[in-house]
């Protein structure tokens, strides 16, 4: 790095990711890296885009880094707003460098390609020293997500706990609990093996950057560095109502290639057998469309966000109300 975690004040500089290629030969990629270093208290690490074409994280994080100052910060604020730097300045969900996306590439391998090294920093190097990690993300070109935040369930109850008193303090009215079906490549995977609290968020998506939700971002990593005790004051007590992923087959995913029209958005109840849109053939107007029904009910979580679609695409995310006592 070519900055000191471990100094004072605010300091901004590189992560230098060393890879060698016919663009850099011999110097660096830049990731860029913000520290807020104050009085003592807890080390927060607040992660953007670590998916590139994902821009209300990068947007809020940007927002928070000239908003506060080091003397207001009870601790250290490490801000990371493209952590994906090259995939960030190409608008693309993987990075050019090697074509790997990242939240899929933990824990990464310090002797791997870009992405496996920078998966291997964040959580062998930065997350041994912090005590709470947020990741923001949307759903970027590909899909819209209704705004929620989303906390691990894991086998330790008290890491489970923290994870959602987080989650509740970002202050958005939905919580996705990350069960069984979470990916062990994820931010969020390598948190719970680092034992350290941590949520990530989806901000809506669609490949742009909506005044609403990144203003809601902004006020929710507020919230939460108020709940950790790295700024005064006090979290919203917000009424969430949470869901988890109960099985991958509850969700809708493309038949067929075509033109999917849409008749559901997220954040919507459905219920089993509802009508989720139609599949049409642009290329053979005479061929009747299909009906796609819901094959279980529940929250659209999520709904894709491209017109023509492939076969297994993903048409819509559905989630399922958390049982009590889970």
């Amino acid at each position: 790095m070519t900055i000191d975690l471990d100094l004072p004040g605010r300091q901004a500089g590189d992560v230098m990711l060393k890879w060698s290629d016919n663009d850099v030969p011999l110097g660096y990629y830049p990731i860029p890296i913000v520290s807020l270093r104050g009085s003592d208290g807890p080390t927060v690490l607040i992660l953007g885009g670590t998916h590139g074409d994902e821009f209300e994280g990068p947007a809020a994080i940007l927002r928070l880094s000239e908003r506060l100052d080091p003397t207001q910060v009870q601790g250290q604020l490490i801000l990371m707003p493209a952590l994906n730097a090259a995939a960030l300045a190409a608008s693309s969900r993987v990075t050019p460098l090697d074509g790997q996306n990242l939240n899929r590439a933990f824990p990464g391998d310090p002797d791997g390609g870009p992405t496996a090294m920078l998966a291997h920093f964040v959580e062998s190097v930065l997350m041994p020293r912090v005590d709470a990690v947020i990741d923001l993300h949307s759903g970027g070109k590909a899909s819209v997500f209704a705004p929620c935040a989303l906390a691990s369930r894991c086998a330790n109850a008290f890491l489970t706990r923290a994870n959602l008193n987080l989650a509740q303090a970002f202050g958005l009215p939905l919580i996705w609990i990350l069960g069984e079906h979470n990916d062990n490549r994820s931010v969020n995977a390598a948190a719970v093996r680092a034992g350290v609290p941590m949520i990530a968020a989806e901000l809506g998506g669609g490949g742009n950057v909506t005044p609403e939700i990144v203003d809601a971002a902004e006020a929710g990593l507020l919230h939460c560095l108020t709940h950790l005790g790295v700024l005064d004051g006090a979290p919203p007590d917000t009424a969430t109502r949470q869901v988890e992923i109960t099985s991958p087959l509850a969700s809708l995913y493309a038949p067929a290639a075509g033109l999917f029209d849409r008749k559901v958005s997220a954040g919507q109840d459905v219920r089993t057998g509802d009508l989720a849109g139609y599949l049409r053939f642009p290329d053979d107007p005479a061929r009747p469309a299909l009906n796609l029904t819901f094959p279980t009910g529940g929250l659209v979580l999520a709904h894709g966000n491209r017109g023509m679609v492939c076969r297994g695409d993903l048409l819509t995310l559905v989630a399922h109300d958390v049982s009590e006592g889970q």
